[in-house]
């Protein structure tokens, strides 16, 4: 049997160019999925610090080179493809932790009421870290979700799930966190589920989406190795500010 030479030249030609198309395409993904993921975090920063009438820390996305980096590099980064690293750098308000939250609570209230209230903010800071942490993972899992067309629940998507989505280091520190806040293996997975229901609230609320989607598209398109928190904080209060002007304009056509 014999082959035409240049229809064989011609099938092997398009074969490589949809192989590298499809690579092309593969790689797009993965960066946008850490795009979702660095978004989901810095979004979680600002806007449920804000919402929780917490103070604003400063946080950066830093993007590094594979090449220089080191092992606690990659442990510390949210891989993106196979030359890069990203992560959100600060953002906690707590940067700390405790070997005990209860020993640090009798401690500072015992000989102190006027203690009760900061005891207060600090479970708040300490609890709302851990939910920031998850937002993460979370806001990834959504867009995979959205991306491949199917339902985004708690049913499928769960804590132990978050590994699939680039969570493994989040849910290490999270770790960290609920070490602190009790021994008690009960208390520590109630106390997970609480927080990633809350979460799992945020990413899933419209005007939060908007703008997790809007500062991962900005992510994705810059070519900075860092993107700062000022450029970050604009662009997410510019989304809130636009979702909820279409909002306000809806109902008004609505209501007229």
């Amino acid at each position: 049997m014999f082959v035409d030479l240049k229809l064989w030249c011609l099938i092997m030609k398009r074969s490589k160019i949809t192989e590298t198309l499809s690579k092309d395409k593969l790689k797009k993904h993965k960066q946008r999925r850490v795009a979702f993921h660095e978004a989901g975090h810095a979004a979680g920063i600002h806007l449920n610090n804000k919402a929780r009438h917490l103070p604003p820390v400063f946080f950066k996305i830093v993007f590094k080179d594979m090449s220089g980096a080191t092992d606690m590099d990659v442990r510390a980064h949210q891989t993106t493809y196979d030359d890069c690293i990203a992560r959100v750098e600060g953002g906690r308000l707590i940067e700390l932790l405790p070997l005990s939250v209860d020993g640090l609570v009798q401690e500072v209230t015992e000989h102190n009421d006027a203690m009760v209230q900061w005891v207060k903010d600090y479970m708040a800071a300490f609890e709302t870290d851990i939910i920031n942490l998850l937002i993460g993972p979370l806001a990834e899992a959504k867009y995979v979700a959205d991306t491949d067309d199917e339902l985004f629940n708690h049913r499928l998507v769960n804590p132990k799930a978050l590994k699939n989505y680039g969570g493994g280091s989040d849910l290490a520190l999270v770790n960290e966190y609920l070490h602190s806040f009790s021994a008690n293996k009960q208390q520590k997975d109630d106390k997970l589920g609480e927080l990633f229901t809350e979460a799992f609230d945020f990413v899933n609320n419209d005007a939060n989406w908007a703008a997790i989607i809007r500062l991962a598209d900005y992510i994705f398109d810059s070519s900075a190795d860092i993107i700062y928190c000022e450029e970050v904080v604009s662009i997410l209060e510019q989304s809130v500010g636009h979702f909820q002007n279409r909002r306000s304009t809806a109902r008004y056509h609505y209501n007229g």
